[in-house]
């Protein structure tokens, strides 16, 4: 399978799926932002990678507004060059409507992960030819007040069925990409692709401290304690971070 072809498979597996109660709105940017996101798959999920990142799922100011993970507006149209059209939810919550391109809020998360990559790199292309961003969940869950509820808080009996859909799609993008390293953004993606790629041979998994503002660590200096950890994992020199 190519990644469009598995963006869109796991498009159709997670609408299937249904999600009840503190959870009032679902919205899959697979679908209403796939604009964006095939560009990026396109662009720059070109060929092998060495090192495959992996996020949760998107935030409502990243990947909601944009369809590229960790899709901070600012750096998405200014950096990584994308700007392509972006549609709506079927059902869209009043307090995080979707403004696409033109969302006027940071997503912090986006805003340090890419930032990191442009500061080190310099340029997409230099960064996407060992790297390559992916989140495990493609789905954004808000309750009624509009506040984000993430993928580990929803009910065994919902988020059993969600996890296997995405795990077979981790499991295929792996299968593309045949990175030597997957690093888990934060330990809930450490410990799904830890349970998505059992059995794969000749594949570390590791992980990087998440960059949201909700973990402490990640305000004293992420760039620099993603890259204590990727050098403590032996990826210093592969990434070129000795430099």
């Amino acid at each position: 399978m190519n990644l469009l072809t598995i963006h869109k498979t796991l498009s159709e597996d997670v609408a299937r799926l249904s999600f009840a109660e503190p959870v009032h709105y679902v919205y899959n940017p697979l679908d209403y932002a796939w604009a964006p996101l095939a560009e990026y798959l396109i662009r720059y999920g070109k060929g092998k990678k060495a090192v495959l990142f992996v996020g949760m799922n998107p935030g409502p100011f990243g990947m909601a507004q944009t369809g590229i993970p960790f899709g901070d507006c600012t750096m998405v149209r200014e950096w990584l060059q994308i700007a392509k059209p972006v549609g709506h939810p079927q059902r869209e919550h009043p307090k995080r409507p979707i403004l696409g391109l033109d969302c006027p809020r940071r997503e912090v998360s986006g805003t340090r992960l890419w930032g990191w990559a442009k500061e080190r790199w310099g340029t997409p292309e230099r960064f996407f030819t060992p790297c390559f961003v992916y989140n495990f969940c493609p789905l954004i869950f808000l309750e009624e007040s509009g506040r984000n509820r993430t993928p580990d808080k929803l009910p065994v009996l919902e988020k059993q069925p969600l996890l296997e859909v995405c795990n077979q799609a981790l499991r295929r993008i792996v299968e593309t990409l045949a990175p030597a390293y997957v690093m888990g953004v934060g330990g809930f993606a450490e410990n799904q692709a830890t349970e998505a790629l059992a059995g794969l041979d000749h594949l570390t998994i590791g992980r990087i401290p998440h960059p949201s503002p909700a973990n402490p660590a990640a305000n004293r200096g992420w760039a620099q304690a993603t890259e204590a950890a990727l050098r403590d994992q032996g990826l210093d020199r592969l990434l070129g971070l000795s430099a």
